[in-house]
């Protein structure tokens, strides 16, 4: 909820409580009541939808710091998805109720959970520019890259929940994603268990086929690419 000044924070803030979520726990079901908002203090939250043939349609993984289910909550609308903790999570809740007295007595709160909102979309279309747009060597690489904690040298990654749910997030398969975990190895990359080990993520980044000069780094804004070696070039895509 950025863009909301302390005291405005402390106010929206002032009936929210905190919940404790076991993984696998649900939050909230598909077609609920809209009745809260919420923040993540710790862990992950998967965020999915059932098809009518019972499947589960991943269609975002939230961590730590992200807000959800704004939209719905002063809209007094229904969840549209399933809120289900991926790992054990911790999970800030605030009540529609308390949310729409916020909003009459200050607009900055409406303004700043559209803001949000807009972000959740904008996000929402990149992923989907992902999904269409890269292979799924591509979609793996930014993945392990968006974890890594620099640009260059060795580094090990620890994944941060089951590899199915990795595989869900990345719309591919778990046996998909195996395939994509054994191809990596010739590019240096090798996951033991939850631990991925990589011999160079400059080598990784390439397959990414992002601008390697750009800093911040395109693919975690947190890191800077400017020290990558110069001579590395963005790869051509995968077949």
């Amino acid at each position: 909820m950025s863009g909301l000044k302390p005291d405005e924070m402390a106010v929206l803030l002032a009936e929210a409580s905190i919940l404790n979520l076991r993984p696998r726990r649900a939050l909230f079901r598909q077609g609920d009541a809209a009745d809260a908002f919420f923040i993540i203090m710790e862990g992950w939250i998967k965020l999915y939808r059932v098809t009518a043939a019972g499947n589960e349609a991943v269609l975002n993984v939230l961590g730590r710091g992200e807000s959800f289910a704004e939209a719905v909550t002063f809209t007094s609308g229904h969840y549209p998805a399933t809120a289900r903790a991926a790992t054990a999570a911790r999970v800030m809740v605030i009540p529609a109720g308390h949310v729409l007295s916020c909003i009459r007595g200050m607009p900055e709160v409406a303004i700043a959970m559209i803001a949000s909102t807009s972000q959740h979309l904008h996000r929402l279309a990149q992923q989907i520019e992902r999904l269409m747009a890269r292979s799924a060597l591509q979609r793996v690489a930014e993945f392990l890259a968006s974890l890594a904690p620099s640009t260059t040298g060795p580094c090990t990654i620890k994944l941060p929940y089951d590899k199915s749910l990795i595989a869900g997030r990345l719309g591919l398969k778990p046996e998909s994603l195996s395939r994509v975990f054994a191809k990596l190895r010739s590019a240096g990359v090798d996951v033991r268990a939850s631990n991925v080990v990589v011999r160079d993520m400059a080598e990784l980044c390439r397959l990414v086929d992002c601008d390697c000069s750009a800093a911040p780094c395109p693919i975690t804004p947190r890191l800077t690419c400017r020290d990558r070696p110069a001579a590395i070039q963005p790869a051509a895509k995968p077949a």
